[in-house]
């Protein structure tokens, strides 16, 4: 195939972070100018048209929408006896109050109403960050973002009128990942994690915002110098109130007394290492902090320690309630007087109940009845999930969402007091194939565990058109989950391998630190080691490999591509980090690549750093075909990121197959973007899926 790419001029520019200079030819791509967005849109026509020249764009489409329409609803939320949850619905989606957590509705807000007349009518409907109402029901928080970037802004709804208030903060919030909201126990206000300046600066601190009363800093005591994410946790009696602090591996670093008037903030668990072994994750029950920690437990663990205790940052001094075992504990959350213990057995999910002394309950089970082997639904973050407003009550129960890697969410709810499951939505959607647990053996003989699904029927003796899908990075657990894009391509044929790598957070923290900073590389071997095993074990072929991943994950297809273009027939990073190099200059992953890859202030981490960009990578070759996606809007792998990479790649292409970068407009990284840009996005890789693997 022939294909003739827009005309991509060169510089002579170079990046010399810590004094070490690396050649940038493509650093023009960084600009958001009108030469950039020509290039940009000429790309983006050129991919259209020639994935819709294979011939698979309609029945990839088809599938996709047969495949992920309503295979996720949303999780209703529960206060003051009521229930909160958002619906799709003819003007679009609306956010409805009820009786019951999916009974008949009121509507409060319709997402359409948020909309910015300043991005012009074409531009898709705001989407939810997410919704918090307080304690006592009376008021609805959303987060609401009009562009797709994550970028969103807090609006308050009366739920009694359903009028907007006017007097919300006017602070953006960068991203959800800080959980929204932390309501007042009063509900006479809220705290809320948000910029202090542009987004681009990413500048963030603490806000608290009395209804009616305006907003202001809360002077939160957090490490000096850190620009990691903050979230209020307060206790459902009123009195505490804790700061947990770190994205992925959060710790309650401060306390504070709330029923004594001028009480100050008072360090808590400080000094814990940023990452593998610093995680104490958990809420206030009682007059204890109950968290499950990964300090001197690599599984995790779970442990209480007193909020009046005299060295809490001594780890030696928490009371531990459940020891490490072979699973590993992930999160725990109170329920009336009950904890559920959430973890992962072989990356399987389970549910176990506890007292709130951390013992079994004599005479009641000791672990909700799951509908299968699969993932709970959950936050990438461990800080995310800290996120509860307000405390669930014990007849409210435990609500859910679950799914496996062939059938889609359903939403569940444990009734501690009676023992039961029940179904409040059953899954839609059922996959036709068969799942199997198998390993691959890295290159430090370490076992890499992976899922291969298969359509029904297939003869596992016959090599399959193989897509692998992974991630390995930031302690995020990838989970045998239902996701639409993926389970299309299988109905379509094709074999699925999900992979675990290194880096990740299936397999506990040593795993996450196998791959960590200095040893990021060895989630590449990892990788390689699994895709070589497929081919010598026959359950794929030469010819008919593919990859994908997203973010960080993408940043894996880049070096996977670069590096070893042999393997594969077609890569398609989405979302993509893919020059690190470039990344130093950038606010936001000059905050990431410092915390998890290396120093830019030190040359030996820098050419470290160089080793494993994609785009300082890109020698002249034969490469596969490449089809990478990103988002105009998006703030953590900004489209330049995709920009360079690609012009590269293609300047670089000495082979037949086609580079193509379509940067979709109004899109973000992926949690905001909104439905109808995802399906498009979703249609399009798989079509190149179809067209290249021939499946």
């Amino acid at each position: 195939m022939s294909i003739v790419y827009p005309r991509t001029r060169t510089g002579t520019e170079f990046s010399e972070p810590a004094g070490v200079r690396i050649p940038d030819p493509y650093r023009w791509l960084e600009a958001d100018t009108a030469e950039v967005r020509d290039w940009q849109r000429e790309q983006a026509a050129l991919a259209v048209s020639t994935i819709a020249a294979g011939g698979h764009l309609e029945r990839a489409r088809a599938l996709v929408e047969a495949f992920d329409d309503g295979a996720r609803p949303e999780l209703p939320v529960p206060a003051a006896g009521r229930w909160f949850r958002t619906e799709a619905g003819p003007n679009g989606p609306a956010v409805l109050v009820a009786d019951e957590p999916y009974g008949p509705g009121r509507v409060l807000a319709r997402l359409a109403d948020f909309r910015e007349p300043a991005l012009g009518a074409d531009a898709p409907a705001p989407t939810l960050s997410w919704l918090a109402p307080s304690p006592d029901g009376r008021l609805l928080a959303l987060g609401v973002c009009t562009d797709g970037s994550e970028h969103h802004r807090i609006r308050i709804v009366d739920v009694a009128t359903g009028a907007v208030r006017a007097d919300a903060p006017p602070q953006t919030l960068h991203s959800g990942w800080a959980g929204g909201v932390s309501w007042w126990p009063d509900s006479r206000g809220f705290s809320f994690f948000a910029l202090t300046g542009r987004p681009e600066d990413f500048a963030q601190a603490v806000f608290e915002h009395r209804i009616g009363g305006g907003t202001r800093i809360e002077a939160v005591p957090i490490p000096e110098g850190s620009r990691e994410y903050t979230r209020l946790q307060y206790s459902a009696d009123g009195r505490r109130v804790v700061a947990s602090h770190r994205l992925g591996s959060p710790a309650p670093v401060a306390v504070r007394a709330l029923d004594t008037p001028g009480e100050p903030w008072r360090p808590f668990v400080t000094g814990l290492p940023l990452g593998p072994g610093g995680t104490v994750a958990g809420h206030i029950v009682g007059d204890a902090y109950i968290a499950v920690t990964d300090v001197d437990a690599p599984r995790g663990r779970v442990v209480a320690i007193p909020l009046d205790a005299e060295r809490p940052e001594d780890p030696s001094t928490w009371i531990e309630l459940v020891p490490q075992g072979d699973t590993v504990l992930r999160a725990i959350t109170p329920v009336g007087d009950r904890l559920l213990l959430h973890g992962f057995d072989r990356t399987v999910a389970f549910l176990r109940i506890l007292g709130l002394d951390g013992r079994e309950l004599p005479g009641e089970p000791n672990r909700v009845p799951l509908p299968g082997e699969g993932a709970i639904g959950a936050p990438f973050f461990a800080l995310t999930a800290l996120a509860a407003n307000p405390p669930a009550r014990d007849r409210d129960g435990y609500v859910f969402a679950f799914s496996t890697l062939t059938t889609s969410w359903g939403v569940y709810r444990y009734l501690p007091a009676l023992g039961a499951l029940e179904t409040l939505r059953a899954p839609e959607i059922e996959l036709d194939a068969t799942v199997e647990f198998a390993h691959a053996n890295a290159p430090d003989g370490t076992a890499v565990p992976f899922h291969v699904v298969r359509p029904a029927g297939s003869d596992p003796a016959v090599p399959a058109p193989v897509l692998i899908s992974a991630y390995g990075a930031a302690n995020v657990p990838l989970l045998p989950q239902y996701q639409g894009d993926l389970a299309a391509f299988v109905a379509a044929g094709g074999t699925l391998v999900q992979a675990y790598l290194r880096g990740g957070g299936e397999l506990g923290s040593d795993w996450f630190r196998g791959a960590h900073r200095e040893r990021r590389h060895v989630r590449d071997g990892d990788l390689i080691a699994v895709a070589e095993h497929l081919l010598a074990s026959g359950i794929a072929a030469r010819g008919r490999l593919a990859l994908t991943g997203g973010s960080d994950g993408g940043l894996m297809c880049g070096v996977a591509v670069t590096t070893r273009p042999d393997l594969w027939c077609a890569v398609l990073p989405r979302a993509p980090l893919l020059d690190l190099i470039g990344g130093i200059r950038d606010p936001y992953l000059e905050f990431v690549i410092r915390k998890a890859w290396g120093d830019p202030d030190v040359a030996a981490d820098v050419r470290r750093l160089a080793g494993n960009s994609p785009y300082e990578l890109v020698e002249p070759a034969r490469f596969p075909a490449v089809y990478v996606q990103a988002g105009a809007t998006d703030p953590r792998c900004p489209p330049w990121q995709a920009r360079k990479f690609v012009a590269r790649l293609q300047a670089a292409q000495r082979g037949e197959a086609p580079i193509l970068l379509h940067v979709f407009e109004n899109a973000g990284h992926g949690a905001a973007t909104s439905p109808e840009v995802l399906a498009q996005q979703d249609a399009e890789w798989l079509a190149v899926l179809l067209g290249e693997l021939g499946a």
